[in-house]
């Protein structure tokens, strides 16, 4: 099913669910690993926090024969998109939350979250409320950006963004980026009410294929939209395209990034 979009997170951003599923590559081959390090017997119910286009979910699907996953995210577009890639199979329920605001209607075995919570500023509350949504005893296995995360293209689009044409446009940007650190991370998950905690920073140097599509639709989607919202339209796609190549020149050709990923694991006390 698709539930209703919470309107606070879905006027904050909106995906290109379609681009994104073709470009995702590198964060499919990180869900691949962090499925390895959940294990199921395969007939757990689990919740996949940010479910995204369904790419990854199809993944955990695989390993749940005779379980269901319960996929939820924040866009629209995204929760749309995974209705059709998952071709209606009946032991998924999509639904539209802000993991904030989580809430389902019974407690899962396990949660498994790829490339998420690092879009999301309260990690107390998150945490909260993915500890909520755990049966006592459940795990959370997850991973997202981490401390020192992409931080030289960060650096760029910052540099590039504080110049004509755009200065003016994005003057008010606040970065919606959350890198903790493994230390901090430990910390709330605790004080949420989990055990075994388990957290650490892992280096994934990445190369994109589509370095352009990948840029915009990963990288720069929050300030684009900044951008498209401080323009009249017929002057929007002019101006967000020319940020995306400005930015992409100083960051030079192959684009090199260098993702840090803080991976988390921790069970339900």
């Amino acid at each position: 099913m698709i539930g209703t979009p919470p309107p606070a997170e879905s006027e904050r951003l909106d995906w290109d669910a379609a681009k994104y599923h073709r470009v995702a590559a590198p964060q499919e081959a990180w869900a691949r690993e962090i499925l390895d390090r959940l294990p199921l017997s395969g007939d757990e119910t689990v919740l996949d926090a940010g479910c995204g286009s369904g790419r990854v979910t199809r993944l955990l699907l695989e390993r749940l024969p005779h379980g269901r996953v319960v996929g939820v995210d924040a866009s629209p577009a995204m929760v749309e998109l995974a209705q059709a890639t998952l071709g209606g199979d009946e032991r998924v329920a999509l639904s539209c939350q802000d993991l904030l605001e989580l809430h389902l209607g019974e407690p899962v075995d396990a949660v498994f979250s790829c490339a998420v919570f690092h879009h999301i500023g309260d990690h107390e509350r998150l945490f909260a409320r993915v500890r909520a949504a755990l049966r006592e005893g459940g795990r959370v296995v997850a991973q997202c950006g981490g401390e020192g995360n992409i931080a030289r293209f960060r650096a760029d689009a910052d540099s590039v963004a504080g110049r004509a044409p755009y200065a003016e446009h994005l003057a008010d940007f606040a970065s919606p980026w959350h890198y903790p650190s493994p230390a901090e991370t430990e910390a709330r998950l605790a004080g949420a009410g989990f055990e075994a905690v388990r957290c650490w920073l892992e280096p994934k140097p990445t190369t994109p294929a589509d370095a352009r599509a990948f840029a915009e639709t990963v990288l720069l989607n929050y300030h684009i939209k900044a951008l498209r919202a401080s323009v009249p339209e017929g002057e929007a796609d002019a101006l967000a395209s020319a940020f995306v190549d400005d930015v992409l020149a100083v960051a030079g050709h192959p684009l090199e990034l260098q993702y840090v990923r803080l991976n988390i694991e921790a069970r339900a006390a």
